[in-house]
């Protein structure tokens, strides 16, 4: 199981994240994870989901749902691909998309993001590091995300921003 702490600029407590990925077959896992705001000492969302790749495209797919204190139940369908623009992938330019439901199917809430990431291992010895700059394309503003090793910093243009810790 892959935890960590989350944090994020609109927040006031420290949140708690889980994620389990069980294998369907080579190919495909059931990804659940939720997550437990620790202010408030109970569950902020829980989602399920079946997650496919194809490796020959460089490309995920994803079907489940959600279900969060404040939204109730919601669809999502989800997608990934990737393209390397260097040899050894360590440079990629990624399309990345994301839509959830309601339980109605009537309200949408479309995601996009276009993004370079640059992965570099063993920048110093025993740390790697992971540089993505983006544009998500509904709200309309640039992205940064910095990670090293089991810390992340994410943020926008628009001043949001979260730190997570991976455990």
């Amino acid at each position: 199981m892959e935890t960590s702490l989350r944090y994020t600029c609109n927040s006031k407590s420290l949140k708690i994240h889980a994620k389990e990925k069980l294998p369907v077959n080579s190919k495909t896992h059931l990804q659940l994870h939720g997550e437990l705001d620790t202010g408030t000492g109970s569950p902020s969302y829980f989602c399920a989901m079946i997650r496919h790749f194809f490796p020959e495209a460089s490309t995920g797919l994803g079907v489940g749902f959600h279900y969060d204190k404040r939204q109730k139940l919601r669809c999502h369908v989800r997608g990934k691909k990737e393209f390397p623009v260097r040899d050894d992938k360590s440079f990629t330019f990624n399309v990345k998309g994301r839509c959830d439901f309601d339980q109605d199917f009537n309200q949408r809430n479309p995601i996009g993001a276009a993004e370079f990431a640059w992965n570099i291992l063993n920048f110093k010895e025993d740390q790697d590091v992971r540089i993505k700059v983006g544009y998500e394309m509904f709200d309309k503003v640039p992205y940064m995300q910095i990670r090293e090793n089991n810390w992340t910093l994410n943020a926008n243009m628009k001043g949001k921003w979260n730190l997570r810790f991976d455990l």
